[in-house]
């Protein structure tokens, strides 16, 4: 960040804390950016001329005759075609070895985006996992968590919809992420030749916390930058917005804040809002579909992350190990897209809902039976076909390694259904049956 001659340099800093420090000026606006004896520092709170920055790096070190400088702006990013392939860290500088991005400057964090100018999403975004594309379809515009316990394989799911979802351009923006996680997504899209759709920006558990502050602005200002300039659907993925909440939750607390639930900032959900609602579907054809991480600790549900977070996008996809196969699958009955009844059997084939609907009914009625062994019952014949069509439906279709087309997936299940069961069990209208299911073999 470099400094002009015309700037005034502050030299009094009024209190120091563990992670913010105060001083006296004027004409400074919120959230902008300052060096602290050349330490990177932004503006979060002004009261009258009592200006409170926060020091990303932190204070240690720092004295009361600080040279304070105050760069006139909010955090910046380059924007251009040129961000296409580039990994960069919280602030938009190269972390590849590339060279510094030559395009627009644009303020991150600015407001979400006019209600008037959004349009009802209709498109779908197919990522090839079953569990998502079959059960909890996702459209343009949408946002959407995985919900996730920390020793999940997250980040390669994230991994593998990025590389297979039907998108023009995909951003990651990594936070607290450990070195080999970052050299795994780079390495991964690198040998996928995928690189050129990927754009990533990445806080790692080396860099200070508070940084990942800044990571999902940087990568949501890139995608209004493709979704708006040059009308593409842009998928943003976020991974995880637990640390992000925990790196909120830092800055509050070493201001003096009263904490919230979980010790949480009381303004967690609108800081979480202000992100999850730039997903959009544009009149003119671009879009930003928003698909986060967010960690559960013991797989509480209720934690006040998980609980804002389920308020404000549209649905959750669970990620569970599923004992039975020993394969991670996405859980039919705990993920839900809200959004999937606009594209489904419209934008995809007219069996898709009762296809979808029967084998859920039938892999419920299979967790059935399995109470029924724990309780010491005797199965029914329907009971045991349940059960093995369980096992082939999670190992071919809910398993997250499963890369198929959606025509694909419907197929597979008609021919599970066929196998197991008569068509009167499976639900399914006799018409659909005659067109779709009498022809798989």
């Amino acid at each position: 960040m470099e400094t002009t001659a015309f700037q005034k340099i502050h030299t009094k800093v009024d209190q120091i804390t563990k992670a913010t420090c105060s001083l006296y000026a004027t004409g400074v606006g919120n959230e902008e950016m300052a060096l602290v004896n050349d330490r990177l520092a932004q503006v979060v709170k002004i009261e009258g001329d009592l200006v409170t920055l926060q020091i990303f790096s932190g204070t240690e070190g720092i004295p009361t005759n600080a040279e304070v400088v105050f760069l006139g702006h909010a955090p910046q990013l380059a924007v251009s075609d040129e961000l296409a392939g580039r990994f960069f860290n919280a602030y938009g500088q190269p972390i590849d070895g590339g060279p510094e991005v030559d395009g627009k400057l644009v303020e991150i964090g600015g407001p979400s985006v006019n209600p008037v100018r959004r349009k009802q999403p209709s498109e779908l975004i197919a990522t090839g996992i079953a569990g998502i594309d079959l059960n909890n379809t996702l459209v343009t515009g949408q946002k959407i968590p995985f919900f996730a316990d920390p020793d999940q394989p997250y980040n390669q799911v994230m991994a593998m919809v990025a590389l297979r979802a039907k998108a023009d351009k995909i951003i990651l923006g990594g936070m607290g992420i450990t070195n080999d996680d970052y050299l795994f997504f780079k390495n991964l899209f690198e040998n996928a030749g995928a690189i050129d759709r990927i754009i990533s920006f990445v806080n790692t558990t080396e860099n200070p916390p508070v940084e990942r502050l800044l990571v999902p602005d940087m990568a949501l200002s890139a995608a209004e930058y493709f979704a708006v300039e040059k009308n593409q659907n842009v998928l943003v993925l976020l991974t995880d917005m637990t640390l992000y909440a925990d790196a909120l939750s830092i800055v509050s607390n070493r201001m003096d804040q009263i904490p919230s639930k979980d010790s949480m900032p009381g303004s967690l959900y609108s800081d979480l809002a202000k992100l999850y609602e730039k997903a959009v579907q544009f009149p003119d054809g671009g879009s930003i579909t928003i698909i986060a991480v967010t960690t559960l600790s013991g797989g509480d549900i209720t934690h006040a992350i998980p609980d804002n977070t389920g308020y404000i996008t549209e649905g959750q996809l669970f990620l569970r190990k599923e004992t039975d196969i020993g394969k991670v699958i996405i859980d039919p009955f705990r993920s839900l897209s809200r959004l999937k009844q606009l594209v489904i059997g419209k934008k995809t084939r007219e069996d898709h809902p009762q296809v979808m609907n029967a084998a859920i009914r039938l892999y419920a009625d299979a967790a059935n039976a399995k109470t029924k062994i724990e309780n010491g019952f005797d199965l029914t014949d329907y009971d045991k076909r349940a059960m093995s069509f369980a096992k082939d439906y999670a190992t071919e279709l809910l398993a997250i390694d499963i890369n198929i087309e959606i025509d694909t997936m419907i197929d597979t299940a008609w021919k599970l259904f066929d196998k197991y069961f008569s068509h009167a069990e499976t639900g399914i209208k006799a018409e659909l049956v005659e067109k779709y299911g009498k022809q798989i073999k």
